[in-house]
């Protein structure tokens, strides 16, 4: 993956929220860019009967593992799930916090077409902090009425097959439709069609800074 960044960040509203970016994850670690990992919130409230309710913090730290983030550049934040709007200025502070301390070259984030509450704040929020660097808003179909896919990253078949198997290791999110391999396979299929590839994830391409 030709890059011009040595530092990637990934916002993640929630634990599994990578789903939409997995792919690209792979391709800057592959290039050796440095990627870290931000979930706001482990999402406890939306656990599912019979599971830990630490449990989506655990399958996170595996996933991000599998798809080649090291562990110490993962973290995982316990804002309660559905409520960001409420503390939209904490997490803003905090985000300008790694803004400073890291200085990411290009930031993976929810796309501002993403209708979720927690997923538009922390697209607004990562905006406001984030606003040096390169923006990329990743695609989650189940949220989405419209999508500006501008951008793309191609995919080959190794990268889907590890996309998938480190997204298996949501096992208590078995149940969600978007979770299975065969949709995530057939979107990237269309994405890749739609970039002359075989596979691809698309972007909302929100800012690009080139240097």
């Amino acid at each position: 993956m030709q890059v011009a960044s040595e530092r990637a960040l990934v916002l993640a509203a929630h634990t599994d929220d990578e789903f939409g970016c997995a792919g690209a994850i792979v391709r800057l670690v592959e290039a050796g860019v440095r990627v870290r990992y931000i979930a706001v919130s482990r999402c406890e409230e939306s656990v599912p009967a019979g599971f830990e309710r630490d449990v989506l913090e655990h399958e996170c730290r595996r996933c991000t593992e599998k798809l080649g983030i090291r562990p110490e550049d993962v973290s995982v934040w316990r804002y309660p799930v559905r409520k960001f709007p409420a503390v939209r200025q904490e997490i803003l502070e905090e985000f300008v916090k790694v803004a400073r301390e890291y200085r990411p070259e290009l930031v993976l984030l929810p796309s501002s077409d993403d209708t979720h509450q927690d997923h538009k704040t922390v697209y607004e929020e990562g905006f406001r902090a984030f606003k040096f660097a390169t923006l990329l808003g990743y695609e989650l179909p189940q949220n989405l009425i419209s999508f500006s896919n501008s951008a793309f990253v191609a995919l080959s078949d190794s990268h889907v097959e590890r996309k998938i198997e480190a997204l298996n290791e949501y096992r208590s999110q078995a149940f969600r439709t978007y979770a299975a391999g065969d949709f995530i396979r057939s979107l990237a299929q269309v994405r890749g069609v739609q970039a002359s590839s075989r596979y691809a994830e698309a972007y909302e391409a929100v800012r690009l800074v080139l240097r």
